[in-house]
């Protein structure tokens, strides 16, 4: 990487991880994104997709075999709990987090993406790092890493019971409490059709109990029953609390 300032790498690794690299190379390519390469052929060959692709199987590993030494239930209750920890959104947030984001290189195009796009390049450069780790210090410094950010979320995820399905969970609930099951409907869809952006609301009866934005109706869905289970839980405590006045 000759030609380039490598010490805000240094610092950064320094300060959050706790170590400088041998080979700040591989920090480097863990936070260069392909687009990167594409605009600048002649300087630089290599993006980070390689150590993404290995850093996302040291993650795999290290949460599955957490979960499976720590926890009893039964295999799809773990594969849940997992998957909750290893979304996207999970390490995309975890990444944002970390404040890796303004010395990922990437072209102009992307820094200028969707909210989406941006949360799928910190994810993937987050795997990356930890591929990076990997070569760098070993499994049982990866390991520490993704406890810090990733596994030190678990028991959060069990007491708020996120790690369920939202639509699925939604429609218990609201089945138990108020005899009717979930409707979503659309409520608007913003921008051109290659980055457009749902809006969906959940209603229970005629109820309004949730809205949920993304770039798929699907996805879109999901946050709408998240924060209607939000609704349900805040009513219950409401409930709850004017009991106890009594």
């Amino acid at each position: 990487m000759s030609g380039m300032q490598v010490a805000p790498y240094q610092d950064f690794s320094r300060e959050n991880f706790g170590f400088e690299f041998s080979n700040i190379d591989l920090f480097i390519t863990a936070l260069t994104h392909r687009s990167y390469v594409n605009e600048h052929k002649k300087s630089v060959t290599e993006h980070n997709e390689r150590l993404e692709f290995l850093g996302d199987a040291v993650l795999e590993l290290v949460v599955t075999d957490y979960i499976f030494r720590n926890h009893n239930e039964p295999e799809g209750v773990l594969t849940s709990w997992r998957a909750s920890l290893v979304r996207t959104e999970s390490i995309g947030e975890a990444g944002d987090k970390l404040g890796y984001e303004p010395l990922i290189r990437m072209s102009k195009g992307e820094k200028h993406g969707s909210s989406r796009a941006r949360q799928q390049i910190l994810a993937n450069a987050f795997e990356a790092v930890i591929g990076a780790i990997y070569l760098e210090r070993g499994y049982d410094d990866a390991a520490t890493f993704i406890t810090q950010h990733i596994l030190s979320k678990l028991e959060g995820i069990i007491a708020t019971g996120s790690w369920r399905d939202p639509k699925s969970h939604l429609q218990e609930i609201s089945q138990r409490i108020d005899n009717h099951t979930p409707n979503y409907r659309v409520l608007e869809e913003v921008g051109p059709d290659h980055d457009k952006i749902f809006t969906l609301g959940v209603f229970v009866g005629d109820k309004l109990m949730g809205k949920g934005s993304g770039p798929s109706k699907q996805v879109a869905q999901q946050q709408a029953a998240r924060t209607a289970l939000s609704a349900y839980q805040k009513q219950s405590k409401q409930i709850d609390d004017a009991t106890k006045a009594v």
